[in-house]
């Protein structure tokens, strides 16, 4: 059963979401999912019985009632959270390793915590398997890897990532609707792609997980970044099988559309991996990633 949130907890959300003026800036900065940081809200905002942010398309507004519970506890929480840190400081420097895209919205995020305990963390940016060899070459000591390694390696899942099939509002406007419910992979193959890589492994893995075929849609756009490929789908050149941690903003805002609803989305485990012997910083830096409440990618 999850814990009991505190109203520390409560606060601690609240100023990430006024001083960034976003609830995704927010989840980032905690290393939550955007529902849980909207739930949070939520339930302060019930028990002071009155709002605390007004919505918009580009973030969120405060109140006067925000500001002022702003200017009340702000400093007090931030001291409260660093003298309630039970754990002792650790001095040492830990070599992290992931995908650029999950690293920049979600990795970094989670790690911050221990840089407050003094950890000092080196990252490297890149694809899982050039980031699992430099891992066996000492030249790493975690891994945050979409692929699961080999046996000389220990390996425990972190969370699934969810993948979705978007696409602009006018492309989506194209797709029949009655054909997309008898026959998906027909439906959308007019659609322009926007791919990862050449040989589609995103978005074929969607579609054989999903219409039990490879996709023959035209590809538009080649481009070796998740993050750079949802801002392609936005300007309209295509759709892609994305991240929902990438592509959640871009939903709620309507920038994009989702173009499939499948009864269970396709996923992806993340591994946080790592080799032989570990040194106490190591071991620091894997359990405080496998504790945390990832929830769904």
């Amino acid at each position: 059963m999850a814990e009991k949130l505190t109203d520390l907890d409560l606060l601690a959300t609240f100023l990430e979401i006024y001083r960034g003026g976003s609830i995704t800036a927010a989840a980032n900065r905690r290393g939550l999912t955007q529902p849980a940081v909207s739930g949070q809200l939520a339930r302060l905002e019930r028990e002071l019985g009155e709002p605390l942010f007004l919505r918009g398309g580009r973030g969120v507004t405060p109140t006067a009632r925000a500001d002022e519970l702003a200017r009340r506890v702000g400093s007090h929480i931030d001291q409260l959270r660093t003298a309630l840190d039970p754990a002792p400081a650790v001095e040492a420097t830990v070599r992290v390793g992931g995908a650029t895209e999950f690293m920049t919205v979600r990795g970094l995020a989670a790690l911050a915590p221990l840089t407050r305990r003094g950890l000092r963390f080196e990252i490297t940016l890149g694809l899982a398997n050039d980031l699992l060899t430099a891992l066996r070459t000492d030249g790493l000591d975690v891994v945050l890897s979409a692929v699961r390694p080999g046996e000389d390696f220990t390996a425990t899942p972190l969370t699934d990532e969810e993948f979705l099939l978007v696409g602009p509002p006018l492309l989506a406007r194209t797709v029949d609707q009655e054909l997309l419910a008898r026959d998906p992979a027909r439906a959308l193959e007019h659609l322009p792609l926007v791919a990862y890589s050449a040989d589609l492994p995103i978005i074929r893995r969607y579609w054989r997980s999903e219409f039990g075929e490879r996709p023959k849609n035209p590809t538009a756009v080649v481009v070796p970044d998740l993050r750079a490929a949802l801002a392609a789908v936005i300007a309209g050149a295509g759709v892609s099988a994305l991240p929902r941690y990438l592509t959640e903003s871009a939903l709620t805002a309507g920038a994009v559309e989702l173009l499939h609803h499948p009864e269970v989305a396709p996923l992806n485990t993340l591994y946080v991996v790592t080799r032989g012997a570990t040194t106490p910083a190591t071991d620091l830096v894997v359990e405080h990633l496998r504790s945390r409440d990832w929830g769904v990618l």
